[in-house]
């Protein structure tokens, strides 16, 4: 397998040559994606890929159950994640990208997304407010593959949104509001409902990020476009 500054050098070639130090969240991401890499070397790519994708939809299940369920949906989605940075690092470390992984493995990012707004939705989120997360996950990607075929051969900057953004918020909003259920917490405040305002206020968080990763995003593309 490649060494970790080689995986990381060859991630920054699949991704229009961004520099994943540029972010400290996206850097110890990458760099855990690829210890999991070197210890699962034998795991096909593809198998990395369906696995996370198919943990991402269980996570909806705990999300509907409620209640200290949602603690079980949280550390899904944080492990649908994980799974879907380690078939890349499976991938780009162990000599076995392609094309059409990588198309597969956007296309199979888009699903896993649309599950946690699902699960969002689920847990008590308004409807609209977890839409609004999930477009917002699928946006920034979509103006990249727009920009690529425009022309464009950098991603753009990092922003504040990227993928590991996605899964933290995600995950620690489901998982927090199981542990407000599971522990009382609201009650022991006073308040009714806390793990459905805590959903809420966790998404409105994620789509607040999402809409200034998306500027940011915009800012970096339209220099690139010049036009």
């Amino acid at each position: 397998m490649l060494s970790r500054d080689e995986y990381l050098a060859e991630w920054s070639r699949w991704h229009g040559g961004t520099d994943p130090a540029a972010s400290r969240l996206v850097h110890g991401w990458l760099s855990l994606a690829y210890a999991l890499a070197r210890a699962l070397s034998w795991l096909p790519p593809l198998a990395a890929t369906a696995l996370g994708l198919l943990v991402a939809l269980a996570a909806v299940g705990p999300a509907v159950a409620g209640g200290a369920w949602l603690i079980a949906g949280g550390l899904l989605v944080g492990l649908s994640g994980l799974l879907d940075s380690l078939d890349g690092a499976l991938a780009l470390a162990g000599g076995r990208a392609s094309r059409r992984g990588y198309v597969l493995d956007s296309a199979v990012d888009r699903l896993t997304e649309a599950a946690y707004a699902l699960a969002l939705w689920a847990a008590g989120a308004p409807g609209w407010l977890a839409a609004v997360f999930g477009a917002l996950c699928w946006l920034p990607d979509y103006l990249r593959a727009r920009a690529g075929q425009a022309g464009v051969a950098e991603t753009g900057s990092i922003s504040v949104w990227e993928r590991p953004t996605r899964v933290a918020m995600t995950g620690f909003t489901v998982g927090g509001a199981g542990i407000v259920a599971a522990t009382g917490l609201d009650a022991a405040a006073g308040v009714e409902g806390g793990p459905a305002l805590v959903v809420t206020a966790g998404a409105a968080v994620g789509a607040l990020l999402g809409l200034v990763g998306t500027a940011q995003l915009g800012v970096s593309l339209r220099r690139a476009l010049g036009d």
